[in-house]
């Protein structure tokens, strides 16, 4: 094990990190956040992390005190002269605003990203980014992480010979295109047409789905609202089941609801976010193992191209 090494968690992703830590084969750093009546915080490390490599972990969900609170993180270690600051950002908030989509609107992946630069990070570690071209807007080395490696294996165990995998929009037909590829499966999307954020339109099947068990992948899922359409667009269109694998489960707004209400058998999330509510169509599987070895081979200088199954 590589020394002086030392991970803190900020408090949206405690247990997460509890889990890094573990398996790792080191205790999670001590930390206190004080909050002020006012609502202001400040985090405090209550250990020297003077010359040690920190990796501070913090998913940036809403709401933004969880972004602001690892930036405070970040900048309270390298006052402290850590020798390097690695953020891992299991869920990287603010991806979808990767560009200019109509005129006037902020790239907040961008400006974001600035700001961890700005707070001293060195590093980032990160998984399933909402586009991939995020990684260009640091300037310090980025680790991409992709949901497939914890997927793989769940996929495996199902692969029956009559498994299609799907795209809910088109936006997500590169990732579900990558999936088919590699198990030699078909592929089938669906096209929709927005109203605005968060809102769906209309939505039509492009594939052949008929007599087929549909995986369903995705990156994130919010208000589940395409999810769902999409789901029982495939059911309505000859599909036996269907089965959903995303990685970051947002599960916002009537997101719940939708899926109960669903044609759904099983959504399958990793635990980059935590749920809100346990529910019966959803298992999380963990992605701890897989971070704590891409530290462990950052450590020693290893490779970590081998985690990437399908990327």
């Amino acid at each position: 094990m590589a020394v002086g090494v030392k991970i803190f968690s900020g408090r949206a992703s405690e247990e997460l990190a509890m889990k890094i830590a573990k398996s790792y084969g080191v205790e999670l750093g001590n930390v206190i956040i004080s909050e002020f009546s006012d609502g202001e915080f400040q985090p405090s490390f209550e250990e020297t992390v003077r010359g040690q490599d920190v990796f501070i972990l913090q998913s940036t969900m809403p709401p933004t005190e969880n972004l602001f609170e690892l930036l405070l993180m970040i900048d309270a270690a390298r006052r402290a002269s850590a020798r390097k600051i690695i953020a891992v950002i299991p869920y990287f908030g603010f991806a979808r605003q990767d560009r200019k989509d109509k005129p006037r609107v902020a790239i907040g992946a961008k400006l974001v990203a600035n700001m961890l630069m700005a707070a001293g990070v060195d590093r980032v570690m990160t998984m399933d980014l909402h586009a991939d071209q995020i990684q260009g807007f640091f300037e310090v080395p980025v680790d991409h992480l992709y949901g497939s490696t914890i997927f793989h294996e769940e996929i495996e165990k199902m692969n029956n010979g009559n498994l299609i995998v799907a795209a809910p929009d088109a936006g997500g037909a590169k990732r579900a295109n990558s999936y088919a590829k590699r198990y030699d499966l078909g592929l089938a999307l669906c096209h929709k047409q927005r109203k605005k954020a968060n809102v769906v339109g209309e939505m039509t099947v492009i594939g052949d789905v008929s007599g087929k068990d549909v995986i369903l992948i995705d990156d994130m899922i919010d208000t589940a609202g395409t999810l769902t359409k999409a789901a029982d667009l495939f059911m309505e269109n000859g599909a036996n089941s269907v089965r959903a694998f995303c990685t970051h489960a947002v599960l916002s707004g009537p997101a719940y609801e939708r899926i109960s209400n669903s044609t759904i058998t099983e959504l399958i999330v990793t635990d980059t976010i935590p749920l809100k509510q346990t529910h019966e169509k959803i298992r999380v599987v963990s992605v701890s193992d897989l971070f704590a070895d891409v530290i462990r081979r950052l450590q020693s200088n290893q490779s970590i191209s081998s985690h990437f199954v399908i990327s």
